[in-house]
């Protein structure tokens, strides 16, 4: 049988089993080595939070409607962040073989079968690691938020948030010719942004003080998902400024005040999300690309990502994990689930 992690309630895991599927022509079946925990979105749904879990999204609208929940508990196979080997091809399928080392998203889950489309090219690059390729999704949130910031060479950017997502925003800021200041509540990931190329970094609440104080952000990266954070961003950049919103936020915005600094310095505001690149890119970037070039970057030493992995949780612990980053989300970074 294989294995398969759930949520059967708010803030309720379990692991449970499942009848491994057969395998359609065109298919390959994979076995999963690491899937990443995802201390944001997934955390949104294992709280019960999620807007989908509440509201039906209308694609065609592209609106959320108040009708019966789009998903609804047990919420099966949830995780965009796996790893694994190819141990079965279908009939027909080529450009890939059994033994392949694959990154891609089926969910935490102890095997997959997927069409042989959704994993070609997504072959490990040389000196990416299984463990270190299930960065390929956080990574990509990183760098879609990179490019939808617009940073140029010499320029001031302000990352508010750093968690795994956050550091790795400041990676490819500075790789981007930034000067990065961060800012994080919890000391460790200050710290760890120094090593990854901050300037400087604060805690929050006279965070947008000091950033002014040294001349104001061109632009700032929001990742936390927290209202207040938004708004020390928005307080961060000057006139004309651009505040890259790159976070899952919940609910209503309590400490988002928009009539303040966001009004009177004329601040842009940017959405940025996985499920798309900025539209001035689209003909040229994709979210493949992204995930693809980010990998790349890890494998040629410019990123480093092991150093992010805190646990590493069996999956049979896969309800321990979600506790420590649900409790005591200091204590981690990267979480990753081993099969």
């Amino acid at each position: 049988m294989a294995r398969v992690v759930q949520f059967t309630a708010p803030r309720q895991a379990e692991v449970v089993e499942f009848q491994p599927e057969t395998l359609p022509p065109g298919h390959v079946r994979v076995r999963t080595a690491f899937s990443g925990i995802s201390a944001g979105t997934e955390l949104t749904a294992y709280r019960g939070t999620n807007p989908y879990l509440t509201r039906t999204w209308d694609p065609d609208a592209r609106i959320f409607r108040d009708a019966e929940a789009g998903v609804a508990f047990p919420v099966v196979g949830w995780g965009y962040s796996e790893t694994g080997v190819v141990t079965e091809l279908g009939e027909g399928v080529e450009g890939l073989a059994v033994g392949d080392e694959v990154w891609g998203i089926w969910g935490h889950r102890s095997e997959a079968v997927l069409p042989a489309a959704k994993l070609l090219g997504h072959q490990l690059p040389a000196g990416v690691s299984l463990s270190a390729a299930a960065f390929a999704r956080v990574g990509a949130i990183a760098f879609n938020a990179i490019l939808a910031a617009r940073i140029n060479l010499g320029e001031l950017v302000a990352v508010f948030g750093q968690g795994v997502i956050g550091l790795l925003a400041t990676r490819l800021a500075t790789l981007s010719g930034a000067h990065v200041l961060t800012v994080d509540a919890v000391d460790s990931r200050r710290t760890e942004s120094l090593r990854f190329g901050a300037d400087d970094s604060f805690a929050p609440g006279t965070a947008a003080e000091k950033i002014r104080a040294a001349g104001g952000a061109d632009t700032a990266i929001e990742l936390s998902g927290v209202y207040a954070a938004l708004h020390e961003a928005i307080r961060s950049v000057g006139v004309g400024g651009r505040v890259v919103a790159s976070g899952f936020y919940q609910g209503e915005g309590n400490g988002l005040r928009l009539g303040e600094e966001f009004h009177h310095n004329r601040v842009e505001l940017i959405s940025s999300q996985i499920g798309g690149v900025p539209l001035e890119l689209a003909g040229r970037w994709s979210v493949d690309r992204l995930q693809s070039t980010f990998l790349n970057l890890v494998g040629s030493g410019a990123v480093e990502v092991e150093p992010l992995i805190s646990h590493r949780v069996p999956i049979e612990e896969a309800a321990d994990a979600y506790t420590l980053l649900d409790t005591r989300p200091g204590d981690a970074l990267q979480v990753l689930l081993e099969f």
